[in-house]
């Protein structure tokens, strides 16, 4: 297994800062996210090195007492798999729990990818040298609301500035037949990649409660999109009843290990691979081979990552599905205004790769730092 290479490498962690991040989305929310820094001796022994991890837990409150009461110690001499095991052990929320048990792992992937990012450093190395992959230009799709009440206004402007993009979309019950017509006229129906249901988020401010209406209409109208979190209900179930549907079906929010894609209603053919929520790289390297062994393809997910998060999901994509409709399009994608100066999908492939760090190029073609 890919994570056996990584669980001996040595890691020193001598300083641990925190720094908190806030952008505007084109979401219409302000994002917040904390950026971890573990410090440690280099690989000469006199030279300091840093790692660098991103925590993408959603409440801005999480964040902001983090940052009055720090991280607990961190410092020490640990193998990549005893930083994981403390991480483990210790309440990385001592300003008190977090709203949601998932966050927990965001928080715990943003110290242990800083702490992977370090012993890489330390070690010389980077993580496709170590896992013996080589990297490969990212195909990548952007992702974008449609605004409220839903128009192609931003899928032009998008279109207009990449001619060749390609989208995730985020359909919801106001999504009446004009308006999906207009997208395939605007895009082209074979441009829509992913159609996000959000079926599975359940109490949070993204779900989308299952329409069959909607489900029926989308389906037809993008039949090679894949199907993203579909609410599976005695109204919508008979619609994935067909092998062919089921096969463009995907899952994201119930992913969180590899007990959960054996607890899924069918095998699943796709899975939207987000790191924070495994929480472990040990938990997620253990499903990457599962869905190797199996041909379950995949693609990585993002979730607005500010810092150097967003590197680690586009490295990650390069390693292990760089073919994938990824959704982690570079950060300008996000902003609330198109932009002129867009990055092309595919993403070229890192050059000088070190640690575990997706380094933009000199061109600006590549982003993630």
């Amino acid at each position: 297994m890919d994570y056996d290479r990584l669980a001996d490498l040595s890691v020193t962690i001598d300083e641990v800062s925190i720094e908190r991040r806030e952008r505007a989305t084109s979401s219409d929310f302000t994002r917040v996210t904390t950026e971890f820094a573990l410090s440690g001796p280099g690989s000469s022994g006199d030279a300091v090195v840093t790692g660098r991890g991103e925590d993408v837990t959603y409440e801005t409150a999480d964040h902001d007492r983090l940052a009055e009461t720090g991280l607990p110690d961190l410092t020490g001499d640990y193998t990549f798999a005893s930083v994981s095991d403390r991480l483990a052990d210790l309440d990385l929320f001592p300003g008190g729990a977090p709203d949601r048990a998932v966050f927990r792992n965001y928080r715990r992937w943003g110290i242990e990818s800083a702490a992977l990012d370090l012993a890489l450093r330390q070690a010389g190395t980077d993580l496709g040298s170590e896992l013996e992959r080589s990297y490969d230009p990212v195909r990548f799709v952007a992702s974008t609301r449609l605004g409220d009440p839903p128009t192609t206004d931003r899928l032009e402007s998008l279109r207009e500035r990449v001619p060749n993009l390609e989208f995730k979309l985020d359909p919801i019950p106001s999504w009446d037949d004009d308006l999906v017509a207009a997208i395939g006229d605007t895009v082209g129906t074979d441009a829509v990649r992913i159609l996000d249901l959000k079926g599975q988020y359940e109490g949070t401010d993204v779900d989308v409660p299952a329409d069959p209406a909607l489900y029926e209409r989308v389906l037809a109208a993008f039949p090679e999109a894949i199907i993203e979190d579909p609410a599976l209900t005695d109204e919508t179930r008979p619609l994935f009843a067909d092998p062919a549907v089921r096969e463009r079906v995907s899952w994201d929010a119930p992913i969180h290990g590899l007990e959960d894609v054996d607890a899924l209603p069918w095998e699943p053919d796709w899975l939207n691979i987000k790191p924070s929520r495994f929480g472990s790289l040990e938990s997620l390297c253990e499903t990457l081979a599962y869905c190797a062994e199996r041909d379950i393809r995949l693609y990585g997910g993002g979730q607005f990552e500010l810092g150097v998060g967003r590197g680690h999901l586009q490295l990650l994509a390069s390693l292990f599905y760089p073919d994938g409709p990824n959704d982690i399009a570079p950060r300008a994608y996000n902003d609330p205004a198109v932009g002129d100066g867009l990055p092309t999908s595919p993403l070229e492939a890192p050059v000088d790769a070190a640690g575990f760090r997706w380094e933009p190029s000199a061109s600006g073609s590549r982003e993630g730092h």
